[in-house]
């Protein structure tokens, strides 16, 4: 079973996901980064250091803009490219699968995969976002890499994140639920 997440805000998208990940247990799920391999590939064709690349960090931010515009490029001409990448040789039977910010992405995973894939939406208002230190970045928070499901349609699983804590546990365990029904 893959669940695709996607989010507009990091932070809380990667709490939800290692809460999930956690409760289900690292034999039964594995967490699966779009943004790895990406990463990955452009520090080797760019010379760079592929885990600055990964975290938060200032020296990431230098590359963002054009590694977007990078993996842009790969996924027009495969898009499938990242996908392929993150899910040779896991064994585990549950998939979470970060950085799904693309209409391709969860496409690719819904012909490879059919009926077990689930996709799951994080959502935040920005008033909650910006308490948690998210600040808007023109050219960067707008560009598909970081809205391209906005207008996906529907999710099979929308979990909000506003800060209710209560609320946001019995949305999880639902989804918990969901998933272990199924193994």
């Amino acid at each position: 079973m893959g669940l695709h997440s996607s989010g507009a805000w990091k932070p809380q998208v990667n709490g939800v996901r290692l809460s999930l990940s956690h409760r289900l247990g690292a034999a039964v799920c594995a967490i699966l980064r779009l943004s790895g391999p990406l990463k990955e590939q452009y520090a080797q064709e760019h010379g760079l250091d592929f885990h600055r690349l990964l975290d938060a960090s200032t020296y990431k931010e230098a590359y963002r803009r054009d590694m977007i515009r990078w993996g842009e490029e790969k996924r027009q001409a495969d898009p499938g490219f990242f996908c392929r990448k993150i899910v040779e040789g896991v064994c585990q039977p549950v998939w979470l699968v970060s950085d799904t910010r693309r209409v391709s992405d969860i496409q690719w995973f819904q012909e490879a995969y059919g009926a077990v894939t689930q996709t799951v939406r994080v959502v935040a208002t920005e008033e909650s976002r910006q308490q948690r230190g998210w600040v808007f970045t023109p050219g960067v928070d707008d560009a598909e890499s970081e809205c391209g499901l906005d207008n996906f349609g529907t999710f099979d699983w929308v979990i909000e994140n506003h800060g209710d804590e209560q609320h946001l546990e019995e949305q999880l365990e639902h989804l918990i639920e969901f998933v272990r029904s199924r193994l």
